[in-house]
């Protein structure tokens, strides 16, 4: 089938559009620049004009396709209201676009909106009052739609999404490590991130695309959660840092705008989207794609650090 996708430059976007085109599928992404589509170009998609702040582009990009992928974000974490706004928006005119048509339309979320401390299902909703919750609007929009004519899924990411030229999370803790001259951990570090490999998760995402049946939510965990003083523990190795445990009301201080994600405990099972979709994460484990994919080069040094 030809796929709208957005985000289809972007780190795990890039990663699905070759996925697609490996299945058999054509692929028009959207491009907010000439560079971008330029970039689909060399990567054997379409180009199509337009932005997530534009809800016509948006919409025709969906109409002239027989699925949709939706994966663009604004990772600007000093604006997040504003960046959920965004997406809520995109996500309402490409349901809008799509009612009636009974074509598929997956979207990312996350898995950071799930109750903390305990493992996550794909059965769960966001827990009330959780601060990183915002994106929870868009599922139920997604869900809505699925009673519309729209054959909409949801992709809960976990915060890792690693993988070569991971630009994130993890990135970000390894410039503040080799910042403050030691990797830290809060506390006695055994809250827990999931992570999937980018190359399962654009899988994942295809296998969603073709299969996830209408209204379902998804979990793209290929580790259900990784204590975060091994995460710590890796980084100092890498660096050849000493690594500390530091007090929860040093973690601002110390951490700053990832503070919050650096003490998350998320485990999250992927078991049931594995059962529906026949998905199996196949690719190098968190840690391992530390060692192993220039995490510590200095090539992939992270864009989100402020």
């Amino acid at each position: 089938m030809r796929v709208f996708v957005t985000g289809a430059t972007g780190f795990i976007g890039s990663a699905v559009v070759r996925e697609l085109r490996e299945a058999g599928h054509r692929v028009l992404g959207l491009a907010r620049s000439e560079e971008a589509a330029g970039a689909l170009a060399q990567a054997g998609a379409e180009g199509h004009r337009g932005s997530l702040s534009d809800p016509e582009s948006l919409a025709a990009g969906a109409r002239a396709c027989e699925g949709v992928i939706h994966l663009a974000f604004i990772h600007d974490f000093s604006q997040y209201k504003a960046a959920v706004e965004t997406d809520q928006g995109a996500v309402e005119a490409i349901a809008r676009a799509l009612e009636g048509s009974n074509k598929p339309f997956v979207a990312a979320s996350g898995t950071v909106m799930l109750t903390p401390g305990r493992i996550g299902t794909e059965t769960d909703a966001r827990a009330s009052a959780n601060p990183f919750g915002g994106r929870a609007a868009a599922e139920e929009t997604l869900i809505s739609a699925a009673k519309r004519g729209v054959r909409t899924s949801a992709v809960r990411l976990p915060p890792s999404v690693h993988g070569a030229g991971d630009q994130a999370f993890v990135p970000t803790l390894i410039d503040i490590a080799r910042q403050k001259g030691f990797s830290a951990f809060i506390g006695d570090g055994t809250n827990r991130w999931p992570s999937v490999h980018r190359l399962d998760a654009a899988r994942l995402f295809r296998l969603a695309l073709e299969k996830a049946v209408p209204g379902s939510l998804l979990h793209g965990a290929a580790e259900e959660g990784i204590p975060m003083r091994r995460i710590a523990e890796t980084i100092g190795e890498g660096l050849g840092v000493p690594v500390r445990s530091i007090p929860a009301n040093e973690a601002a201080a110390h951490f700053g705008w990832i503070a919050g994600f650096a003490a998350l405990d998320n485990p999250t099972s992927s078991a049931l989207t594995q059962e529906w979709l026949g998905w199996r994460p196949r690719e190098n484990t968190l840690l391992k794609d530390m060692r192993e994919s220039g995490y510590f080069g200095g090539a992939q040094r992270s864009k989100l650090l402020a």
